[in-house]
């Protein structure tokens, strides 16, 4: 049975290199660090938000012409993968093949996730971050967790990181979108590791081809291909050396020379091929497992309430839950949510941050006259006493924000 990328590669010819890609890009691990427990998770929330530094510059949004960069090199990957010798594809590569068509799914729900426009109100990163704080965030998430995130753990590490510097409601709505792209660009990376080896494993097959049939049916000749397998300086990678080595063991005296040769090879850099191919297996089985756990994360992603998440999260909505009157906790999530809206807008015309916002807004409320509708939230945001938040918030609008404020606030003519 074909695996679904063959259906895909139908459709498309060759592909040209990737915008913005380097030779860093061939070279680059998954994104790992050290595994941590959802305790240390939660531990390394704070002592993230520590070390970060806002930019005080406006940093250019590329996450998107990164995340086109990535689409690109999965596909030519997995075209490599897809023309490889079936009985040689690494279980990573199977997985990659297999679920080409998820990566495909969800590449697309990041760019309507995360458009153009949208990284103009998230806080960017001083160097050498040079990105937006929450995709900073997301990465350290998945790298220490090799993709294998659970809703638990994020949460305490959020939770964590806020203790320190509360994330913008727009950040917490990003996050789900910056996960994607994490999880994307780990595969990204697995897969040029995995393609790597493939290549690598397809040479050794090359080879040992060539030498089996000249050994049946010229043996005197043998000695010659071994010569210009040699002249032509092949890898002493883990995958060729273990491809040579499994195809050739078992063979004969005559197929034990290349063998011997090898041997020979690798004792001139210290090494042997028990250790080769020892960690050959070790590297299979490292980035099955940080492909299947990217995979399983993506799946995941579209599972979880990321509203509800937001909601829980958001230090604006446990605030505005004090709420005097007790009616903002009963109202619909599309009102709460519009409310929280407008808080975001009238902190990017004030010296308060959101929270800021939501505490003038309470305490507004605490001074109202009791049994009075003033006693709400939604009074000053969205109703009469709206001015008067303004004023004690000092909003100063831009022009175009003050006209566009103003004509929301002009009914529509019947």
């Amino acid at each position: 049975m074909k695996n679904p990328f063959s259906h895909w590669l139908k459709r498309h010819r060759d592909l040209p290199a990737p915008p913005g890609s380097t030779k860093e890009d061939q070279t680059t691990v998954p994104i790992q660090a050290e595994l941590f427990s959802a305790d240390q998770m939660e531990r390394y929330g704070e002592k993230l938000a520590q070390s970060h530094r806002i930019s005080s510059k406006k940093a250019p949004y590329y996450l998107l012409k990164r995340l086109a960069a990535n689409e690109t090199l999965l596909t030519r990957n997995c075209q490599i993968l897809s023309t490889g010798d079936k009985n040689t594809i690494a279980p990573a590569g199977e997985w990659l093949l297999d679920n080409f068509y998820l990566i495909e799914e969800q590449i697309r729900l990041v760019r309507q996730l995360l458009p153009k426009n949208f990284g103009k109100g998230l806080p960017a990163l001083a160097a050498p971050h040079n990105c937006p704080r929450i995709y900073d965030i997301a990465t350290e998430a998945i790298a220490h967790s090799d993709g294998h995130w659970d809703a638990a753990t994020l949460t305490r590490f959020i939770a964590a990181y806020q203790k320190v510097t509360p994330l913008k409601l727009g950040e917490l709505w990003a996050l789900p979108g910056m996960l994607r792209l994490a999880l994307i660009e780990n595969l990204r990376r697995v897969s040029i590791e995995v393609a790597k080896a493939q290549q690598e494993r397809n040479l050794a097959d090359r080879w040992v081809n060539k030498m089996q049939d000249t050994a049946e049916n010229d043996p005197a000749r043998l000695i010659i291909v071994i010569a210009d397998m040699a002249r032509t300086n092949p890898p002493r990678t883990s995958a060729f050396v273990a491809e040579l080595v499994r195809r050739l063991q078992g063979h004969g005296s005559m197929l034990a020379l290349p063998l011997t040769w090898i041997e020979q090879r690798l004792a001139e850099v210290g090494l042997t091929t028990s250790e080769l191919i020892s960690r050959f297996n070790q590297q299979l089985a490292v980035s099955q497992l940080s492909v299947s756990n990217s995979i399983i994360g993506l799946r995941q992603l579209n599972e979880m309430d990321w509203a509800d998440f937001a909601e829980s999260m958001s230090l604006v909505e446990s605030i505005l839950h004090q709420d005097p009157s007790g009616i903002y906790p009963t109202m619909h999530f599309d009102t709460r949510d519009n409310y929280r809206h407008v808080i975001e807008m009238l902190a990017r015309h004030c010296a308060y941050d959101e929270a800021g916002v939501a505490r003038q807004v309470i305490a507004l409320t605490e001074a109202a006259p009791e049994e009075s509708r003033m006693r709400h939230v939604g009074y000053f945001l969205v109703d009469k006493g709206r001015d008067a938040l303004e004023d004690r918030l000092q909003i100063h609008y831009s022009p175009l924000s003050r006209a566009r404020h103003q004509l929301n606030k002009t009914p529509l003519l019947s």
